[in-house]
């Protein structure tokens, strides 16, 4: 082929050259337009990463002082006596994600243990007594979703309510006494089971917690509900211009919050074989400690399901060394503000960060 019959790549983009080599000029370009475009991989560390090495580095550093705080044993019952909190702040995760906080999950927590360890008291069957309790749970949380939508407040606001009210009834129905059902109940299967080690001797209430996190870590991220829940945290109005059901989705997210309570507080009395009036009271600080730590913003609109187990664990790492290191267990609820404070402020520094770069690469197009 002769230079006058040969079509350069600047004629096929330019567009130029006689009419009667138009045919060609198209499919050089469609050849120059069909090249593809490999996209560069950029590989992204797990977001609990963080977490996880912050773990870490606490046990160890713990252990290295206290040997003993490193014995398998001792940090398997860890993981069981911070079950109860971790259940707890698994379900505060799909509220943050929607940029809401419920207060009242300590005592819904204490009036769902109260409700299932009366049940069982009055001769109830342990196993429908924590149905029972789990769906009064449901119940409670129901309550405090149709407040919220149907006064137009936020949950912080319509909690701040029920919280007292859920306290007071349970003083009311427990007479301000422990709740402890019949011994020869306490020897039965449910008691059994819950208080049961594994092979290894990992706890059953700790196989429970863990399962949870899984199943809610799939809801969250792989079902319509959980995409809801992070879309309306995300942005409320463009949410309610897709069609999502903002009130309804509250609602839910609510309800799951209240059956969540209940379930923790009916796994605590067949751990603990009672409930005290009190019991539940202090859950509410290392609940959203441990959500926030974990990963999930305040902001709203994400939310880590696996980085808040972590987290519940990072809480209980720093309960527990507090008392291995012979320190006075008061300090345990300043390290954990504090600790709350430094993820915060963490978190703001990582968003600020991420925003200057995108703004820096939206520049660069």
């Amino acid at each position: 082929m002769g230079r006058r019959d040969q079509l350069t790549v600047e004629e096929a983009a330019d567009g130029a050259g006689p009419p009667d080599r138009l045919p060609q000029i198209r499919e050089v370009t469609n050849r120059i337009l069909a090249v593809p475009v490999r996209p560069k991989r950029s590989r992204r560390l797990p977001e609990e990463l963080g977490v996880i090495v912050a773990l870490g580095l606490l046990v160890g550093l713990i252990g290295a002082i206290k040997p003993a705080f490193v014995d398998p044993n001792t940090l398997l019952n860890l993981t069981a006596s911070n079950a109860f909190v971790g259940i707890l702040s698994l379900g505060m995760v799909f509220l943050l994600a929607m940029r809401e906080i419920d207060l009242s999950i300590g005592w819904m927590f204490n009036f769902s243990a109260v409700i299932a360890a009366l049940a069982i008291r009055n001769g109830l069957d342990p196993f429908i007594a924590a149905a029972l309790g789990i769906a009064f749970g449901a119940v409670l949380g129901l309550f405090n979703g149709f407040l919220a939508v149907g006064l137009r407040l936020p949950v912080l606001i319509v909690t701040l309510g029920t919280l007292s009210m859920y306290r007071g009834l349970s003083l009311v129905v427990n007479e301000s006494r422990a709740v402890v059902p019949p011994r020869e109940v306490r020897d039965g299967p449910f008691f059994e089971v819950l208080t049961a080690d594994l092979p290894g001797g990992i706890p059953v209430v700790s196989v429970v917690f863990i399962t949870l996190a899984v199943l809610l870590h799939i809801v969250l991220h792989k079902t319509r509900f959980g995409y809801r829940t992070l879309a309306v945290g995300s942005n409320p109005e463009a949410a309610r211009l897709a069609g999502i059901p903002i009130g309804r989705t509250k609602i839910q997210v609510l309800v799951l919050m209240g059956a969540v309570s209940g379930l923790s507080g009916v796994l605590f009395v067949g751990f603990r074989g009672a409930v005290d009036p009190n019991s539940g009271a202090d859950f509410l600080l290392p609940v959203i400690a441990a959500v926030i730590i974990g990963g999930t913003p305040l902001a709203g609109g994400a939310g880590t399901i696996f980085g808040t187990l972590i987290g519940v664990l990072i809480i209980g790492v720093i309960g527990s060394g507090v008392v291995f290191l012979g320190i006075d267990a008061v300090w345990s609820t300043f390290v954990t503000g504090l600790v709350i404070v430094v993820a915060v402020g963490v978190d703001q520094l990582v968003r600020q960060r991420r925003k200057h770069s995108g703004e820096r690469a939206q520049d660069s197009i």
